[in-house]
């Protein structure tokens, strides 16, 4: 028999343990759902399941939920706005502005109402994740610690097995589909000689009063570390930072978690040379020497094993060789703030849940619909599953993760209980109203661009066409199978994105003339847009593996960016309706216009096949209402022939008519104007924009 090694014969044992436990299935708590977490995003979820009325259970190690706000951000205020004022009363456009609100059918439950500031403090997000879990009645079973979680086969189960969880007083749970909200929470450490004498950026002292004539080494460069940074700024000698890339900062990325304004002050003291400074050096090389006075001095490992010395004294230091060497100077104290990672720990082998690989390494692996890379049934939710659009969206945040747990709720109830995607079927004529609507108001779009589109999916023969919102782009070729829907004659994209060359931490992103104001350059837009792509057919998986590394999805048939708007408002008549409307004309080969009663009734006797909006609306004698002032109003716009010879209603008196454009009464340069003793064509009726 071939001996085990040590460090395998606990978890083999609980293995065994919870192997033999399972042939007695009384002792298993079952939910078709359990949740690890009542953070932000383990209760988004336990809101869309509690509203679906489905099984299931959220397990938090804490006495109440949000733990980790309880502990940090450690100096206390959030760095997601609590915009409360935006001028529009439209709930779904305000949540635009606001990155803490999770997203239920009470409005009392908005983060407005728990805090006035625009940077809150964490508290009130504890608050106000008290309040969600108890007002809404989520099932959350606090003070239960899940500290092993193993994979049983089992035939019958929705995924061909069953996930064990195990708690700190051995109970055990069994579930369908395991849904893992636990954030990343496990300090990242660096380990290099001299790294005992760093301090924790989650234990480090608080009260600036500690830290008065000291000079201080900070290890990272994100906000955790400029947040530390700020607090001791004017208590201190110096404040030096050092990390292996340069300072990335959000307004130049457009990616939330990187450096925000609230946090950069030591940027202003570096840059006007106050003594506080940045570094860029791989952290691995570093080592940290003390002294017999306390002082931490830096040097590097090529000078380390290159010595014989074992006292600190003797050790050769950069400065020692070059005399201006930028980090000669001692410190007193070294702080970490190199960030989190996610606790694998508690996963069994059997699970198969996977690190990530490169700088997403500090995530589990997983596929664009958030499910485990190789566990059916296991999804990753919230901060923990960013790796999906790291560096890209808002997937790792609130006002990003409300939305796609949203995505991972529909797709369960489409694969589990038969419950396609949300969807609503319009008539044609409305297909340009509706994308309007949507790109104006949709906070979904808007914060998580580049990664959740809507789809419109047009109706045989082009008469209709079903909108699905905010579906996941990375997986649009399997966009039938995932939602129940079905591709019949092509299909639309929308999706918001910024220009292709405007992010990034080396970009002027104040330069002059950065921004686009002509429709006709629309395809130059540097800030944040909308996208539309048309495609006849669903892009197929190969497509989209193969499609270039900066692009979010293959080619399509035809695209059309709308002009950048200083106001995010894309209402514009002739900016932006128009010639949206006639991209979707060219792609449907249709006439989306509005038409006057009379010129229905024209077509109708001259014409072999009338616009959609005379089919669905004159045809079946439906249209707006109007009266002898809206006529006359008309006429003199040039819109409608003046019959005077004929006798007119009596002013109040209703008549069928349809008011298309009245701020424009000349045709554009290609519909020319016809003598008006002809009989127009189709072409020359006046367009509502």
């Amino acid at each position: 028999m071939l001996p085990f090694p040590s460090k395998y014969v606990p978890e083999l044992l609980l293995t065994v343990a919870l192997s033999v436990a399972s042939s007695s299935s009384h002792e298993f708590l079952y939910h078709d759902y359990c949740i690890i977490g009542a953070g932000p995003s383990g209760l988004q979820m336990a809101y869309f399941l509690h509203h679906a009325g489905r099984d299931y259970t959220v397990f938090e190690r804490g006495h109440e939920p949000g733990r980790f706000f309880t502990l940090y951000p450690r100096h206390r205020k959030l760095i997601s706005i609590n915009k409360r004022y935006t001028g529009k009363s439209n709930s779904e456009f305000n949540l635009r502005h606001d990155w803490n609100s999770l997203i239920s059918h009470d409005s009392r439950l908005l983060f407005r109402h728990y805090s006035h500031d625009f940077f809150p403090d964490a508290d009130a997000m504890v608050h106000y994740l008290t309040d969600f879990a108890s007002m809404l009645d989520l099932q959350v079973q606090y003070n239960t610690s899940i500290t092993h979680v193993m994979l049983e086969k089992d035939t019958s189960a929705w995924n061909g097995h069953f996930f064990i969880l195990t708690d700190q007083n051995a109970q055990f749970y069994k579930c369908s589909v395991l849904l893992v909200a636990t954030g990343i929470w496990v300090p990242h450490e660096v380990n290099f000689p001299g790294s005992e004498y760093v301090e924790g950026y989650e234990s480090v002292s608080v009260d600036p009063e500690d830290f008065v004539g000291q000079s201080v080494l900070i290890l990272g460069r994100g906000n955790s570390a400029f947040e530390t940074a700020e607090n001791i700024l004017g208590v201190t000698n110096f404040v030096h930072m050092v990390s292996r890339s340069r300072v990335r900062l959000s307004w130049a990325t457009h990616y939330v978690g990187d450096l925000r304004a609230i946090n950069n002050g030591l940027l202003d003291t570096y840059q006007l040379k106050s003594l506080d400074g940045l570094l860029e050096g791989d952290l691995e090389d570093l080592v940290l020497v003390k002294d017999k006075q306390g002082k931490l001095h830096i040097t590097l490992r090529f000078y380390l094993e290159n010595s014989n010395a074992s006292e600190a004294e003797s050790i050769t230091l950069p400065q020692d060789e070059l005399d201006n060497f930028a980090a000669r100077a001692p410190y007193d104290r070294a702080i970490r703030c190199l960030g989190w990672k996610f606790d694998f720990s508690i996963f069994n082998k059997s699970v198969g849940l996977m690190r990530g690989k490169g700088g997403k390494k500090k995530y589990p692996l997983i596929k664009p619909s958030y499910e485990a890379k190789t566990t059916r049934g296991l999804f990753v939710l919230g901060t923990a599953s960013h790796s999906v659009d790291f560096r890209k969206s808002a997937g790792g945040f609130i006002h990003g993760f409300r939305y796609t747990a949203r995505v991972v709720h529909r797709l369960l109830e489409v694969r589990h209980h038969g419950v396609p995607w949300p969807s609503s079927v319009y008539p044609i004529m409305q297909l340009t109203n509706a994308i309007v609507k949507r790109v104006n108001e949709a906070s979904g779009l808007y914060q998580m661009f580049s990664v959740l589109a809507d789809v419109i999916l047009l109706k045989e023969n082009a008469t209709e066409f079903e909108y699905l919102e905010e579906y996941p782009l990375a997986v649009l070729h399997d966009l039938e199978w995932r939602t129940g829907r079905k591709v019949q004659s092509g299909l639309f994209v929308i999706v918001m994105e910024y220009g292709k060359n405007f992010s990034g931490p080396d970009k002027d992103v104040f330069y002059y003339n950065r921004a686009i104001g002509e429709a006709q350059h629309a395809w130059q837009s540097n800030f944040l847009h909308p996208v539309i792509y048309y495609y006849k057919q669903l892009p197929t998986e190969r497509e989209m593996r193969l499609r270039p590394p900066d692009w979010i999805l293959p080619r399509p048939v035809a695209i059309h960016h709308i002009v950048e708007d200083f106001l995010t408002d894309w209402t514009a008549p002739n900016a932006h309706i128009l010639p949206l409307r006639r991209f979707l004309e060219n792609c449907l080969g249709t006439d989306l216009r509005r038409f006057y009663a009379e010129s229905c009734f024209l077509f109708a006797l001259t014409r072999h096949r009338l616009p959609p909006f005379c089919q669905q609306g004159y045809m079946r004698m439906q249209g707006l209402l109007g009266n002898q002032r809206l006529r006359r109003h008309a006429v003199q716009a040039g819109l409608l022939e003046d019959y005077g010879a004929i006798d007119s209603p009596k002013e109040g008196e209703e008549i069928s008519i349809h008011v298309l454009n009245s701020i424009q009464p000349q045709p554009h340069a290609d519909e020319p104007m016809i003598p008006s003793h002809r009989l127009p064509p189709l072409t020359d009726t006046k367009e509502e924009l």
